[in-house]
This record gives structure tokens, C-alpha cells and sequence, in this order.
């Protein structure tokens, strides 16, 4: 009987069926960081349990680093203490990490398939919500809490009911000045941020097949923005490519035996969907939020919707999020002045987004008054940028080049928008005080968008600065 990818890799990782009707599923990859793993690894000593597979689990530091300067201690006394308890968890249960001197420190979710753990046919857990991003490479990747950190360390299994399956096809080619970010930014649109509930994504169509590893990325990461368990795309030659001699990937004959079992993972021709979307990639424009949630969005040049013209269901969301905002029904999105741009975090902080963003910038300025602000993903997206001149491209146009982490995605550091200011952020959200001001507020578009709201000091339909 034709399969998923989901079926294969649910049924391959199934230990058994739970009273609840759960599935208990072993959980091959398991990553950490400095937020949410210290509760779970006390609760760990204080049950007198061990981590039952240490070399399955990761760690790295990336939500509270500052990334203006990394020395320790670190100036936030609450980021210097999380550190400290991640080192000290690291070292008690011996478990593999990667903090600021080893080169390979990052977001969470751009080193995991950046060093080759993240791969085809695995189940993966992560304490943050946008585990779906390793989804990317074939995986089966699950945002999780604290207790459910805890649940894995003890026994490497994962409590879960299995999702339904939506397929959503996107054909046809992205124009130019159209990238990944507008395509998940429009399926959210469409599908709005519940419509992906009880759901997996598998993208799938010519445009996701013709995308590269980094732009599946970026679809995949913001799967859980619409409602979504996860979000994955089938592993291909693309996919075996990009893995190929990555520090944690198989070598020689190994990496052949692996790859022949990655591509049998693949959905089969046939296999049956709960529901199947399509989407054509020609007609997909750059797209701003203009809203309190990802899918509160509108193309560049389209305007600012009437709440009276949404969903009865809606319209209460709508106006709230106009009065938060302070927009106006029918107002124009371009033109609306920025105070920070922001270029970075676990959806656009990889290298082919810093050169979509530096294509944009070189040769210009930063508009008069606009903070703008680049963090490379991981410090081996830091090297790599650096090695091609990247970095000196948003220096001399007056962007800060910071040191890889979490940054201003979040609030949860040192970055922070102040009152009322206003972001263009690559980032995956745009709620309230996301950004650490209860009031600030923040437009989610591509890093090339970012980019050129940097330069021009307001939203701009990047497609008139690549002419």
C-alpha cells in the first residue's frame, strides 16, 4: 500500500501504541538549548534518572547570547545563569555542545542541518516551536515543552498522536525579487494560522522540488505559523547532496547505505493525502504582514484590509490588530516608515539570505534615523559570510554585523525594540511584545525586503531596487 513519508517514518519509529491511543515513537535526534532544557534536567536529578542516550542529544546556546559582544559573563545576569546551568547540565550527563568556543555555536535550527544531525527518515524533538524547520531534509521534526525535554532525555520516546497529512503543492517559477519567505508568508495567508490544526504539511510541487535545501528550510520552519504539527519536504538528490561530508553525516559506503535508505523514506507515487492544496508560485508576489499574526498579510503593493470585509470570525482580530498597529483600513503597506530593520533568526539567518539581503544593500545606505541589524545564523554562517566579503557590504552601508544567536526574533537578550518603534524583520513572528516592547510592532517580510526597507527608510517592493 502506497505510503506518506509520514506513514513510513511514524511506522519505523512506533515502540507502541499507549493506553491514551498515543503513539510512543522513539525520537533519533534531540536537541537542546539554554531555555527550556534547565527545569527538565532537574527534574531529571530529582526523579534520580540519567539521560538514557546522551549521543542523541545536542546542545547549543542561541536565545538569550547577546550577539553585540559575546565575552563572559555576560552583562544579563538571567542569560549568564542560563549558560552557566547548560554548561554544568552538558557536563554532568555528558552530552555534546556547542557553545561560543567551539565554532560551531548557533540557532538551533540552522546548526542541526549545517553539521549534517539533522537527516532523511529520523524523528526529531526540539523545546522550541519552530523545530519544524528540520522537517526541510525528510525528517519528522517536533516542537516540544519542558516536560516533554525531561520525557526524552529519561527514555528517548516521545508521546504523540499521529497527524493527518495535507500535501500543499506549489508549481510554476518564483519571480524575481519573489523568494521562500513570500511563498510560506501566501500559503499562510490562504490556509490562515489555524487552518494547518490536527495537520501535517508535506510541500511538495515543481517550485518546492526546484528550491534549494535553505529555501525548504525556510518554508518548513514557519509551519507551526499556520497551524501545522510540522512541515516537511520529501528527500531527494538535492537533499543527499547537501548532506554529503557534513562533520555528523555518514562517510563513504555508509553515506551510500544511508542515501538508499533516505529516498525509500519519500512519499510513494499514490499515496493518499487527507487534503491536497495548490498554489501557483508565478502569481506569488513579496508579502508584508501588516498584523498582530504571520497571516495578517497583504502583497507590497496591495493595501491594509477593512476588518468589515473579513470572515465574521475574523473581524475582531482585524481590528484589533489595526488598532495596535495604527493603520488605517485602505492604507498603502509601502511607504510605511521603519525604525529598526532586521535581518536574521531561524527562518533567514543562512548564507543564501545574507547574499539575497547584501544584493540589495551594496552600494547604498542606511536610511537616516533606521537601525539595522544582521545576525548570521551560526558562527559557520558568521565564517562564511565573512569569507566573501558580506560583512564589509553592510558595514559600509551602516548596517551592525553581530555574532550569531537568536537576537532580536525574540526579545529575549539583549535585543529589543524600544516603545512604539517599528521592525521590518526576516523573523518567523510579528505578535504582540514579540520583540521585546509590549508595544512595539513588527512587519514580517524576506531579507531582501528588510533590506530595502533599511536603505530606503520605509516598506519597499524590493523589485524596484533590483532593476
Amino acid at each position: 500500500m502506497a505510503e506518506t513519508l509520514l506513514d513510513k517514518v511514524w511506522r519505523t519509529h512506533t515502540v507502541r501504541t499507549l493506553p491514551s491511543g498515543q503513539t510512543q515513537l522513539f525520537v533519533g535526534l534531540h536537541l537542546v538549548h539554554e531555555v527550556t532544557s534547565p527545569q527538565a534536567f532537574q527534574m531529571i536529578r530529582e526523579t534520580n534518572l540519567t539521560v538514557r542516550f546522551p549521543e542523541r542529544t545536542f546542545a547549543t546556546i542561541d536565545h538569550i547570547v547577546p550577539t553585540a559582544s559575546q565575552l563572559r559573563p555576560f552583562g544579563d545576569v538571567l542569560a549568564e545563569e542560563m549558560t552557566v546551568h547548560l554548561l554544568r547540565n552538558c557536563k554532568e550527563f555528558g552530552i555534546p555542545l556547542f557553545d561560543l568556543d567551539s565554532g560551531r555555536q548557533g540557532i538551533v535550527h540552522v546548526i542541526g542541518p549545517e553539521l549534517g544531525l539533522t537527516q532523511p527518515g529520523m524523528v526529531i524533538a526540539c523545546g522550541d516551536s519552530h523545530t519544524g524547520t528540520h522537517g526541510a531534509l525528510g525528517a519528522l521534526a517536533f516542537p516540544i515543552g519542558t516536560s516533554q525535554v525531561r520525557d526524552i532525555l529519561a527514555t528517548q520516546c516521545l508521546a504523540l498522536a499521529k497527524p493527518k497529512v495535507r500535501q500543499i503543492r506549489v508549481e510554476g517559477k518564483l519571480a524575481r525579487g519573489v523568494y521562500a519567505k513570500d511563498v510560506i508568508l501566501a500559503i499562510i495567508q490562504r490556509l490562515g494560522v489555524q487552518g494547518g490544526v490536527g495537520y501535517a504539511y508535506e510541500y511538495a510541487g515543481s517550485l518546492v522540488e526546484a528550491m534549494s535545501m535553505e529555501e525548504r528550510l525556510t518554508i518548513c520552519n514557519m509551519s507551526i505559523e499556520g497551524g501545522a504539527r510540522l512541515g516537511y519536504v520529501n528527500p531527494d538528490a538535492r537533499t543527499f547532496d547537501y548532506i554529503k561530508d557534513r562533520p555528523f553525516a555518514p562517510h563513504g559506503e555508509a553515506f551510500d547505505r544511508a542515501v538508499a535508505w533516505w529516498r525509500s523514506m519519500a512519499t510513494d507515487p499514490g499515496a493518499r493525502f487527507d487534503d491536497v492544496i495548490t498554489l501557483d508560485g508565478r502569481s506569488i508576489q513579496p508579502v508584508v504582514t501588516w498584523g498582530i499574526n504571520p497571516g495578517q498579510s497583504v502583497e507590497v503593493n496591495e493595501r491594509i484590509p477593512d476588518p468589515a470585509d473579513a470572515p465574521q470570525a475574523d473581524r475582531a482580530a482585524w481590528a484589533e490588530a489595526l488598532a495596535f498597529m495604527s493603520f488605517e483600513p485602505g492604507q498603502q503597506i509601502v511607504g510605511t516608515r521603519i525604525d529598526v530593520a532586521f535581518i536574521g533568526s531561524c527562518t533567514n539567518a543562512r548564507i543564501s539570505d545574507l547574499r539575497a539581503a547584501a544584493e540589495v544593500v551594496r552600494g547604498r545606505k542606511v536610511a537616516q534615523g533606521v537601525q539595522a541589524l544582521v545576525v548570521p545564523g551560526s558562527q559557520a554562517v558568521a565564517g562564511a559570510a565573512e569569507a566573501e566579503g558580506l560583512h564589509e557590504i553592510f558595514q559600509e552601508a551602516g548596517f551592525e554585523w553581530r555574532k550569531a544567536g537568536c537576537s532580536l526574533c525574540l526579545g529575549m537578550n539583549e535585543d529589543k525594540l524600544k516603545g512604539r518603534e517599528i521592525c521590518a524583520s526576516s523573523s518567523n513572528r510579528n505578535f504582540k511584545g514579540r520583540q521585546g516592547s509590549p508595544t512595539g510592532r513588527t512587519l514580517l517580510m524576506s531579507p531582501a525586503m528588510v533590506a530595502a526597507a533599511a536603505v530606503t527608510g520605509e516598506v519597499t517592493d524590493v523589485r524596484e531596487l533590483l532593476r
